[in-house]
């Protein structure tokens, strides 16, 4: 048994080490994952590294090609526009069904997260800054108190985040109009003006750029593997 549980740690380990590189963008959409480079940069063997793929392939992350390696995908144009449109769908709503008294809290809450988001851009700390943004966007989903949207909402998580990192530059061009229009969502959630939040957020979510490295149709990119 403790074999067993050693090869399920393994896998884990290397599941979760290489889902937050292709999500943070350390490994780029037409980049060919090898396993051996892959499990000499985790010190495991190979058989956890191929679990971890193919558990990675399930959920759309690669294509493993046998012989070959793993090639990370992107997210298609359709899809970001059907993520942004399911976000909008279930925030609004958290909002929306939310009481006065948890949006009041729920805006003293969020105050409060504007300042540790203006904190990690003064320290230039891109992934704290994204950290806080989706953890932000999720707790309108929180307001609602129900279990059910807020399970629908994770399942958007990974791909929220791949998104945010994927839009590299101009996310952190925007920054400063990001936190603004928090702001101005937090306005509209203490005023209880659900329409008001509800074309803010359009607006806010809409600015997300609908080209962030789609999947890849041309040339293939090696991995230079380092874990985290």
């Amino acid at each position: 048994m403790a074999n067993a549980s050693d090869a399920a740690s393994a896998s884990e380990r290397a599941y979760q080490t290489i889902r937050d590189a292709i999500l943070d963008g350390t490994h780029e959409p037409g980049t060919m994952l090898g396993e051996a480079p892959l499990a000499a940069s985790l010190g495991v063997s190979r058989t956890p590294v191929r679990v971890a793929l193919a558990r990675l392939q399930d959920e759309g992350w690669i294509v493993v090609y046998p012989k070959r390696g793993a090639l990370v995908q992107g997210l298609s144009e359709r899809t970001i526009a059907e993520l942004a449109d399911a976000r909008f769908i279930l925030e609004t709503t958290g909002v929306d069904r939310a009481s006065d008294a948890v949006r009041q809290r729920l805006a003293d809450r969020l105050d409060a997260s504007l300042d540790e988001q203006r904190a990690a851009l003064a320290n230039d700390d891109t992934r704290l800054f994204i950290d806080l943004t989706r953890a932000f966007h999720r707790s309108f989903v929180e307001a609602s108190d129900n279990s059910v949207l807020l399970e629908l909402y994770e399942r958007l998580s990974d791909r929220h985040r791949f998104v945010l990192f994927a839009s590299g530059d101009r996310l952190r061009a925007r920054a400063t109009e990001i936190i603004r229009e928090h702001e101005r969502l937090i306005a509209h959630v203490r005023t209880g003006s659900v329409e008001a939040f509800s074309t803010a957020l359009r607006d806010h979510i809409a600015e997300v750029p609908s080209e962030v490295n789609p999947r890849p149709t041309g040339g293939l990119r090696t991995a230079a593997v380092s874990p985290e």
